[in-house]
């Protein structure tokens, strides 16, 4: 069975676009102008993925992102925004919704169905006890505890929101001014190396207690992280 793929977005022409080139990769595409049209296609039909736009008339993409998240039947439902906003704080906003990743406009279609096809590949990326569990690895955000191997491990304040975050961003390659940004915030200068300290950090921790590599450098790009296959 193909994947189901809600799209969310008020403009019928990206709409129309957005349906051909899923449609052609063999997902089963929805669409929504709004997201009142939005909430009731997914009463029907719970989608695998939502394709969900910024800006949208009465319900802003952001406000509606927020809602699915809190609802306990939707907040797993992975959520991709598209967005003409492309300054880094409105990225960093986005992906504090809850937003799995985000697609700046004017964006490719191969592009898109890659960043769909990635965020599919990842499946739920908490259990539904609200702890994410790769490997190993098991960190509990409403408590901040994190257990490597069934042991406690500790972590400093910016070690565990920089674990926090690559561990909730898998498979996604992100450079050192972007982890500046969503992790430390884009308010006070830090040189950039600061984040090259901080990973070798967090891999010698993790590897004392018995985890495999799970933060993978991609040379002349940044980092990403990702499960031993």
């Amino acid at each position: 069975m193909s994947n189901s793929i809600l799209v969310v977005e008020d403009e019928p022409e990206i709409r129309e676009m957005l349906r051909y080139s899923l449609e052609i990769e063999g997902f089963d595409t929805r669409e929504a102008g709004d997201c009142h049209e939005a909430e009731k296609l997914i009463a029907k039909r719970t989608p695998d993925l939502i394709l969900l736009d910024w800006m949208l008339p009465n319900i802003s993409g952001i406000k509606f992102a927020k809602r699915l998240k809190k609802n306990e039947l939707t907040k797993d439902i992975p959520i991709i925004m598209l967005t003409a906003k492309a300054e880094e704080e409105n990225k960093v906003k986005g992906l504090e919704t809850g937003a799995d990743d985000y697609v700046t406009k004017p964006f490719s279609p191969r592009e898109l169905i890659a960043r769909i096809r990635t965020v599919l590949r990842r499946g739920p990326m908490t259990s539904p006890d609200g702890i994410v569990k790769i490997g190993a690895l098991e960190i509990n955000n409403d408590s901040r505890n994190v257990q490597v191997n069934k042991q406690v491990v500790d972590f400093s304040p910016i070690e565990y929101k920089l674990l926090y975050f690559l561990a909730t961003h898998p498979e996604r390659v992100y450079s050192r001014e972007q982890l500046l940004t969503f992790v430390w915030g884009g308010e006070t200068y830090i040189d950039e190396r600061t984040v090259d300290v901080q990973i070798l950090r967090l891999r010698k921790i993790l590897a004392k207690h018995g985890s495999e590599p799970l933060i993978h450098t991609v040379h002349g790009v940044g980092y990403k992280f990702m499960e031993k296959k």
